[in-house]
């Protein structure tokens, strides 16, 4: 499905399957609470504390706070602020992740340092974390204020061996779970092992208020904090007095009823993501050179398969591929919305492998979005200069993947007619 197509099957999905985010909706204006806090924002929060507290292991529940906000990308800002980031610090992100993982550390003047993946998770590598830790120190005798994990398309990332080192030198984990709403490693939620966890509601994911974002805190004080930089930091006088700057970051009333019905189609959304990626892996599995990512078969990981992603092998033939890469492109792709940037060239130093390119455009006449993986964000020119520890395993999982459509809107007859697209491409 191309984008436009894709993200209104999704809003109506949403809005179809709940049927409570008109009720909320109309209360917010029958009440005028057109504005960026009210009641719906209240009982969206507590819904979500609710969610994020819920353990399914039998072990004692936690007791998380939860911050609605305008975006993923605020839940981000405010969460380095709150671990302490100031201009001229270092923060260690995941490479292979969105832009949103890293552009908020430079909203902030500090530098973001790129840490490469591991193989089967495709998440940040522990032992390349610990290795620019050590490096990082030496070289500028400070350790990087915070640490950015990502759940790359809803996938746990290596948690306890990622937590033990940020303990062990003292390092804040803000994890971004902006794609792993509702994904679990060990019965418990993403988001809650860190410092603070970042959810997204923009309108491609397991849930959404059309935008917006929410930010896990571990304690009532810390939301308190959040809460106050959110809402333009203002200080406790009659009039308005501002010791540090704030920002106008809080969710509206209107996109958090939304949130409120959505919040009673989550687990079926990510039970609905599962069976599709099931339902991939068993029509793909004798497709030869095409490989599904799975999870892996530790019981403890528990993805929500927000994205099912896949990789093609560099020796399989797909039609097309030969014109691959020929002409620049000049409308928007990929999930892109907007204004794009004009470019001279249809190449880049580092780019999806030409089969890869010419699925995409296959898929693309069939009216099927087959989007590219992350471009790792070390390899983006606008972080030309920042530092990396890598192993090159994001780099090689670029130029061979590709993601399918894994929606609310996606049925069973859908993935049997993706699933034929892709053996039909092949030359």
């Amino acid at each position: 499905m191309d984008t436009e197509r894709q993200t209104i099957y999704l809003c109506l999905a949403h809005m179809s399957e709940a049927g409570l985010e008109q009720k909320y909706v109309k209360e917010a204006f029958d009440t005028n609470w057109v504005v960026p806090m009210g009641p719906n924002v209240n009982a969206f929060e507590h819904d979500l504390e609710a969610f994020a507290n819920s353990k399914s292991n039998g072990t004692t529940p936690l007791d998380r706070k939860v911050v609605c906000l305008s975006a993923g990308t605020a839940a981000v800002h405010l969460a380095l602020i709150g671990c302490g980031v100031k201009a001229g610090d270092e923060v260690l992100v995941q490479s292979f992740t969105f832009c949103a993982s890293s552009h908020p550390v430079t909203y902030l003047g500090a530098k973001p340092v790129f840490v490469g993946s591991e193989g089967e998770t495709w998440n940040m590598d522990p032992a390349l974390l610990e290795k620019a830790i050590i490096d990082r120190q030496q070289k500028t005798g400070k350790l990087p204020k915070a640490i950015v994990p990502v759940a790359l398309y809803g996938m746990p990332y290596r948690i306890d061996e990622i937590m033990d080192i940020a303990n062990h030198y003292g390092i804040p984990v803000v994890e971004d779970a902006a794609e792993g709403m509702g994904s679990r490693y060990n019965g418990q939620v993403l988001g809650t092992f860190g410092r603070y966890g970042v959810l997204s509601f923009n309108g491609n994911k397991m849930i959404t208020t059309s935008g917006g974002g929410a930010l896990i805190c571990r304690n009532a004080d810390e939301a308190n904090n959040i809460m106050w930089y959110a809402t333009q930091a203002r200080d406790a006088y009659p009039y308005y007095q501002h010791t540090a700057i704030g920002y106008n970051y809080r969710m509206s009333n209107v996109c958090a009823g939304i949130g409120r019905g959505q919040m009673t189609v989550l687990n079926d959304h990510i039970a609905h993501h599962k069976h599709v990626q099931a339902l991939y892996e068993e029509l793909l599995k004798d497709v030869p050179g095409v490989h599904m990512h799975k999870q892996p078969a530790d019981p403890r990981y528990d993805a929500n398969y927000w994205l099912c992603a896949a990789t093609l092998d560099a020796d399989v033939r797909i039609k097309g591929q030969d014109v691959a890469y020929k002409e620049v492109i000049t409308t928007a792709v990929g999930g892109a919305a907007g204004v794009i940037h004009a470019v001279d060239s249809a190449v880049t130093d580092c780019q999806p492998n030409a089969n890869v390119e010419a699925l995409r455009m296959f898929m693309l006449q069939k009216k099927v979005e087959c989007r590219p993986v992350w471009k790792p964000m070390h390899k983006q020119p606008v972080y030309a200069d920042a530092e990396v520890y890598t192993n090159g395993i994001e780099e090689a999982i670029f130029k061979v993947g590709f993601c399918l459509p894994a929606g609310p809107w996606v049925t069973d007859d859908d993935v049997h007619y993706i699933v034929d697209c892709i053996k039909e491409a092949m030359a």
